[in-house]
C-alpha cells in the first residue's frame, strides 16, 4: 500500500494543479477577448460592453492594464460573501447550482470523514493482525489503519458493514434533499421570469406513425387525440442537410449569373463566355448567362425534390 510520503506527493500534485487552474481562470477572466465568455448575462442585459472597444489592436485581445494583474483575485472574497439570490441575479441559476455542488460535497464527506476517524480507524488499529505476520511481508504504517489489519472472521467486520449502510443512507438522503432544493430553486426562478414560449415547449420523438399520413399529420393527430386540453401547436424538425447544400449552391450560381449579366450590361457588344470544364480551364465554350440560367433551372428542380425528401427527426410540442 502507499506510504505517507506517496500520499503527500499525490496531495501536493493535486493541490498544485488546483492552484494552477485557479490562476489560469483568474488571468483569462481579465482578458478582453474572453469577456463575453465570462460575462454573457451582462452582455445580454446590456449591463456590460466590450472593454476592448475603442482601444488599440493589441488591447482588444490582451489586458494591458498592469494594475489588474495585482488584483485579479479580488473577485473571490466578493463571491464568497454573496447570497444565493445575489449569485442567481449576478451570474444566473446555473452558477448557483454549480456552487451548491461544492457545499454538497462538504455536507457529504465531512461527516463521513469524522465518523471514519472516530470509529473505523480505532477498530482497524486495535485489531493488530499485521503485527503478527512475517517480517518479510512488505507493509507500511498506512496498512495498519486499513481493513487489512482486521483478523479474518472477526466481528469487527460488522462495524464496517454497518458504517457502509450508514454512509450510503446519508449520501442518498443528502442527494434527495439537494435535488429537492435545486428543483425548488428552478421553479422559483422560472416563476420570477416573464412567460416565454420555450417554458411550455418540449421535444418529442418516436410518435406512432399513421399509415397514409405524413409525419407532421401523425404528430398532430396523436396529440389532439391524447392531449386535447393542453395541446396548442407543434413544429416539425427535419434533417435538411442535403437541401441546405443545394440552397448554398444555388446562391453561388445566382451570384455568378448576376456577375455575368452586369458584365454584359457594361459591354453589350460582347456576351460573356466560359468553358464548361473544371474551373473553366477546358471543355466546350458556352454563353455564360445561358449556362448559369440552365444550371439554375436544373438546380431548382433538384431543390424541390430534396425538400420533399427531408428526413423527419422530432417535433417541438407546445402546451399550456
Amino acid at each position: 500500500m502507499a506510504t505517507l510520503q506517496d500520499i503527500g506527493v499525490s496531495a501536493f500534485i493535486n493541490i498544485l494543479g488546483a492552484f494552477a487552474f485557479l490562476l489560469a481562470f483568474a488571468l483569462l477572466r481579465i482578458q478582453p477577448i474572453n469577456d463575453r465568455v465570462y460575462f454573457p448575462k451582462w452582455y445580454i442585459s446590456g449591463g456590460r460592453s466590450s472593454p476592448g472597444r475603442g482601444g488599440n489592436f493589441v488591447g482588444k485581445f490582451v489586458n494591458l492594464n498592469v494594475k489588474t494583474y495585482f488584483t485579479f483575485l479580488n473577485w473571490m472574497p466578493q463571491a464568497l460573501k454573496m447570497t444565493e439570490a445575489e449569485i442567481i441575479d449576478h451570474a444566473g441559476l446555473d452558477s448557483a447550482v454549480f456552487l451548491r455542488i461544492y457545499t454538497l460535497g462538504l455536507k457529504i464527506f465531512v461527516p463521513i470523514t469524522i465518523l471514519a476517524l472516530l470509529i473505523l480507524i480505532p477498530v482497524n488499529v486495535s485489531s493488530g493482525t499485521l503485527f503478527f505476520l512475517r517480517k518479510e511481508l512488505v507493509m507500511s504504517d498506512i496498512d495498519k489503519l486499513s481493513i487489512s489489519n482486521v483478523r479474518p472472521q472477526s466481528i469487527r467486520f460488522f462495524i464496517h458493514i454497518a458504517l457502509e449502510y450508514a454512509f450510503t443512507t446519508w449520501i442518498c438522503f443528502m442527494l434527495y434533499k439537494e435535488y429537492d432544493h435545486v428543483a425548488s430553486m428552478r421553479l422559483r426562478f422560472l416563476a420570477s421570469k416573464r412567460r416565454r414560449a420555450e417554458q411550455f415547449t418540449v421535444v418529442v420523438r418516436n410518435v406512432p406513425h399513421v399509415s397514409g399520413r405524413s409525419a407532421v399529420d401523425s404528430v398532430e393527430q396523436f396529440f389532439q387525440t391524447n392531449h386535447p386540453n393542453t395541446y396548442v401547436a407543434q413544429q416539425a424538425v427535419y434533417n435538411a442537410n442535403t437541401f441546405a447544400k443545394l440552397v448554398r449552391k444555388r446562391d453561388r450560381l445566382q451570384n455568378w449569373l448576376d456577375y455575368n449579366q452586369l458584365k454584359f450590361e457594361r459591354h453589350p457588344d460582347k456576351r460573356p463566355t466560359q468553358n464548361k470544364g473544371f474551373l473553366g480551364l477546358w471543355g466546350e465554350r458556352v454563353d455564360s448567362i445561358e449556362y448559369y440560367k440552365q444550371q439554375m433551372k436544373h438546380l431548382e428542380k433538384n431543390t424541390k425534390n430534396s425538400q420533399r425528401l427531408k428526413i423527419y427527426i422530432a417535433s417541438f410540442f407546445c402546451f399550456f
